[in-house]
């Protein structure tokens, strides 16, 4: 099939270099927020890109629950196959692309596990159904149907049915500490806007525009 002839030209906006925050998060922030406000489906949504010990990439969809500073956190099992990957190689890529606003921001940096009382606190703000799921996944593993997996989901709805739902050991989150960060906005003819915050040795954030 050639699609070789499906192209759209980018004009919604422009992205300058003195109407920047000095810090990416902030930046983040405002672009994060004008997503949302855009309505746009999933804004939290995130391609994460990890390396297996073999040096295989890999790519998936997670979800944005929360950043600060200190870097964006996401949710998962500790038994996943990203999380083995993060275990053997913790750089990671994060993706968000907002095309209805043309935009896109990538992020590179280190996963770091954050602490049981941290993942504790995301948990019990999770529905009940969502923290029983939790329980009855074992990500990523071969499973022989759907229907083993909901009588597992049954079975821990009983089993779970009084009191306060515990955290599983084997699930949390991972914080994904910032080294760079890239901002991009759609132009006409491809000459895209792109503006890259990188950590220097200083632990300070440099600016540098990108060629599209």
């Amino acid at each position: 099939m050639d699609i070789s002839s499906l192209r759209q030209e980018y004009r919604q906006a422009e992205l300058h270099r003195h109407n920047l925050c000095a810090d990416p998060i902030d930046q983040f922030e405002i672009w994060f927020e004008q997503a949302r406000v855009a309505e746009i489906p999933e804004v939290n949504a995130m391609v994460l890109a990890t390396v297996s010990s073999g040096g295989q990439p890999m790519t998936r969809t997670v979800l944005l629950k929360y950043f600060d500073p200190r870097g964006f956190v996401f949710f998962t099992n500790y038994n996943s196959r990203k999380a083995q990957h993060i275990q053997a190689n913790p750089q990671v890529s994060c993706l968000f692309l907002w095309l209805p606003l043309e935009r896109q921001v990538q992020i590179t940096g280190r996963a770091e596990q954050i602490s049981p009382a941290e993942s504790f606190r995301y948990f019990l703000s999770r529905p009940r159904e969502s923290q029983i799921g939790a329980w009855c996944s074992q990500q990523s593993s071969i499973i022989s149907s759907r229907s083993l997996l909901l009588k597992q989901f049954e079975a821990m709805k009983r089993k779970f049915q009084q009191g306060e739902i515990p955290l599983p050991e084997a699930w949390g989150g991972y914080r994904v500490v910032p080294d760079s960060l890239e901002f991009w906005q759609g132009r006409p003819h491809r000459l895209h806007d792109r503006f890259l915050y990188l950590l220097n040795a200083r632990q300070e954030w440099e600016i540098q525009r990108l060629a599209p």
